[in-house]
């Protein structure tokens, strides 16, 4: 499945922890229950951390703890420390201690110094406390503790029944949180409570990232040395810079780290949710296509209280935001932090939306610097899309009619085209080909106006669609819409599959995206409608991310037999076979995925058709091995078996099941696959292009082992009838497809497809595909369908769709 968050919502106080993602995954989002009354903390909370002192683009030195204290009178800090654990403790990780002194003034701050970086340019202000703990910029655990005892709880559970602790803090991906794990942080932003000190006890509700501006017990502040006085209603007099100096001719700021005073604009879109600020404007353009005209006012927690329309001189500190933080390649967000605005006047007119149609993005993607950064490249938006649409980054822009490549989410994003001729699909999507071609033409929709699109790929966006170009890591650029077309639909239609003959064996493969008895009902009852009417009731299925029976509950349960009994239930009330099946269960927590859902790979299988040879000796820790099965035959040495599970190859991830069948007297081989996720890869729409695909590293190394496997059946029988399947989580044109492939020992069945039907998932508006069937020589004229029910619709029961091959 793929975690989505939605950019308005996105960056900076969303209550998930998520991974990076390029053009395609499958991931796993957890709901965490929240406190429900928000109330300022009564005295001594931590009120800002900031990890990323020294780092690469920071403009402070030294690492930082801020407390603060809600309370009427002094709060004294004798006996008490600051402490630092690493976001993913081991069982031989220790608690670092900062012991503190002094007290925290009522109403005021005491601000505690770590550790010093290589880089930054802004020393502190004076520290109240001294310490040389150096924090992670992008994940750890603070605490606030009434002894200087390092403290030994590695759990969020432990840390809370521990009475020394006082307050504790999470960000990033941190296991020892309260709540969820408080995110934005980075190179370049800390993560502080509002200034009422709200502790909800959930840090992602209660922390929001921004520019670090630490307070000691005195109130003295950081950053620039000098700053500007806030402009007074009286001092409407413009400074001397615009938003086109502020944002320049690359992807960061000249002024970056800087106060710059007196910013005129106009109000284009205001954001009172999730990441809130407004967009500001300069109505009178400097002519130059490279830099842009707009900017990003972040207010944090403080609802704008400007309006559209408004006349405004903004001051305030400029920064670079990363969305993903600076590490995951994602580019950065031009912003104005810490703003102080004067309202000049109200009502004025917006500057002119700028249109965007198929003649308008280049329809080359990004320049190309292999093992580099694009970031301090001179824009060229005549030549990038990527530069083009950077050089527009908060601009009012629009579209017109404008066909929709992938359907509505649950966060009411949308994906549409401004090339209907780019690689376009039978179907009214717009196919991936290549690394080297992301399709320039898409674009994300996400309302601001509060209406919802229900769009289902292959439908129209009518009318003009007006909003903020803005920038997120999760899908990159899109329209923030303040004014919405209207959906025409476009006809689109589930795929049925052909019925295969009663001498020919349908096998299919189907990514049922984490499912567990858990579920609903309804989302039993349509995948089993998508098996038995839609597949047509194949012989033999191969099922990615079948959980255990009590699914996310992480409680050393690894048994599914409750899951699939559910399901195949499910398949008989709607009209299907009584389904046998094999499997192995994982060791508990060793196979990636969900945390506590323990997905595995099932066999469904036919018993009135096929038969499945069951050969003892199979487990979680025992490798299958092809025997020499008489003078030319082969068989399993184990069915159902797992290839290599020992094999490093496969940590963190699903292992391979191999079963043993027979069709009318014809022996056959199941190979059901679900490969390692691509989280993790940097970004397609990121400042390093190309971008790296670390993931794919261990995608490879598992294709090999798969080939070699089946390559160890065909030696021992070159007529063996293999079938290898299952969500490969990578494309045809991928390395580990190749390797998969490679000696002849298979062939990857949708490369016999037309180019622009080669898909079986949807994500970011391409059409791809992660799932596939693959055969061994001996398998003659396989007829072979991607069956489209899922992925292109709006209301989808799984994010993949199925694929069923037939032969005889």
């Amino acid at each position: 499945m793929s975690p989505r968050i939605p950019l308005a919502l996105r960056g900076r106080g969303v209550k998930a922890g998520l991974i990076a993602l390029p053009l395609g995954i499958a991931g796993s989002l957890i709901a965490l229950p929240l406190t429900a009354q928000a109330a300022p903390s009564p005295d001594a909370v931590i009120s800002e951390v900031y990890g990323g002192g020294g780092n690469s683009g920071a403009p402070l030195t030294h690492d930082f703890i801020e407390l603060g204290n809600a309370g009427t009178a002094p709060f004294d800090l004798s006996g008490w420390s600051v402490q630092y654990l690493s976001g993913s403790p081991t069982a031989t990780t220790k608690w670092q201690v900062t012991p503190l002194t002094g007290t925290i003034p009522a109403g005021g701050n005491y601000l505690v110094q770590e550790a010093k970086g290589s880089a930054g340019d802004t020393a502190l202000p004076t520290p109240d406390a001294t310490g040389t703990i150096a924090m992670s910029a992008t994940s750890g655990t603070v605490a606030l503790v009434h002894s200087t005892t390092a403290l030994t709880c590695l759990t969020a559970a432990d840390c809370a029944a521990d009475g020394t602790v006082k307050d504790l803090v999470g960000f990033g991906t941190a296991v020892v949180r309260e709540g969820s794990p408080a995110t934005g942080a980075g190179n370049t932003t800390s993560v502080s409570r509002d200034a009422a000190l709200t502790d909800t006890d959930d840090n992602a509700a209660d922390f929001t990232g921004s520019a670090p501006s630490p307070r000691n017990s005195t109130g003295g502040g950081s950053g620039d040395p000098s700053p500007s006085p806030t402009p007074s209603p009286t001092d409407t007099a413009p400074g001397s810079l615009r938003i086109h100096d502020i944002q320049g001719t690359t992807r960061t700021s000249p002024y970056n780290g800087k106060t710059v005073t007196h910013v005129p604009g106009v109000v284009t879109g205001v954001r009172s949710t999730g990441t809130k600020g407004y967009w500001i404007q300069d109505p009178d353009p400097d002519g130059n296509p490279a830099t842009s005209e707009a900017v990003f006012v972040y207010t944090g927690s403080a609802t704008p209280l400007v309006k559209v329309g408004d006349s405004v001189l903004v001051s305030g500190k400029v920064s670079e935001y990363y969305p993903g933080g600076q590490s995951s390649g994602s580019q950065s967000v031009t912003e104005l932090t810490g703003p102080k605005d004067v309202v000049l006047s109200a009502g004025n007119p917006l500057p002119a939306a700028e249109a965007v149609d198929a003649a308008t993005l280049p329809d080359a993607y990004a320049p190309q610097t292999p093992g580099g950064s694009i970031e301090s490249l001179e824009l060229k938006p005549d030549t990038y899309a990527l530069d083009w649409l950077e050089s527009h980054e908060g601009m009012l822009v629009q579209i017109g009619d404008s066909r929709v490549v992938g359907a509505s989410n649950a966060y009411n994003e949308t994906w549409i085209t401004t090339k209907p001729k780019q690689n376009p699909t039978p179907r009214g999507g717009t196919v991936l080909t290549g690394y080297d071609n992301p399709n320039s033409g898409r674009l994300l929709v996400a309302s601001l106006t509060g209406d919802k699109l229900k769009a289902d790929v292959g439908d129209t966006l009518t009318g003009t669609t007006a909003g903020l170009l803005d920038y997120g890591n999760y899908g990159g650029y899109s329209i923030q819409a303040t004014r919405l077309g209207t959906t025409v639909p476009g006809g689109l239609t589930p795929d049925v599959a052909k019925p295969g003959k009663s001498n020919e064996l349908s096998v299919a493969t189907y990514n049922v995206e984490n499912l567990s008895p858990a579920d609903s009902k309804s989302k039993f009852d349509r995948l089993a409608q998508g098996v038995v009417k839609n597949l047509a009731a194949p012989d033999i299925v191969s099922l990615e991310e079948i959980q255990d029976n009590n699914g996310p509950t992480d409680d050393g349960t690894v048994a599914a037999d409750k899951t699939v009994a559910k399901f195949v239930d499910a398949i008989k009330a709607a009209g299907g076979p009584a389904y046998d099946w094999r499997s192995i269960d994982p060791v508990n927590g060793l196979d990636g995925g969900q945390p506590g859902g323990n997905i595995r790979i099932v066999f469904l299988f036919d018993p009135q058709r096929v038969s499945f040879v069951d050969r003892q000796g199979g487990d979680s820790g025992t490798a299958v091995e092809a025997v020499r099965d008489g003078k030319k035959g082969v068989r399993l040495s184990v069915s159902p078996g797992r290839i290599n599970p020992a094999s490093d190859t496969w940590k963190s991830s699903r292992k391979p099941l191999v079963g043993e069948f027979t069709f009318r007297g014809e022996q056959v081989f199941v190979v059901g696959n679900h490969f390692n996720s691509k989280g993790g890869d940097q970004p397609a729409h990121g400042v390093f292009q190309p971008p790296t695909l670390g993931s794919e590293t261990q995608r490879t190394a598992q294709a090999k082992e798969v080939n070699g496997f089946v390559s160890s059946l065909l030696a021992l029988d070159k007529k063996a009838k293999v079938v290898v399947l299952g969500d490969l989580n990578d494309y045809q044109f991928s390395k580990p497809l190749a390797t998969l492939t490679s000696g002849g020992v298979l062939t990857d069945l949708i490369n016999t497809l037309p180019v622009n039907e080669r898909y079986s998932y949807v994500y970011d508006g391409n059409s791809q595909t992660l799932d596939h069937i693959l055969v061994s020589p001996a398998i003659k004229k396989p007829h072979y369908e991607i069956v489209h029910i899922n992925a292109e619709f709006s209301d989808q029961v799984s994010d993949h769709d199925p694929q069923v091959v037939r032969f005889k």
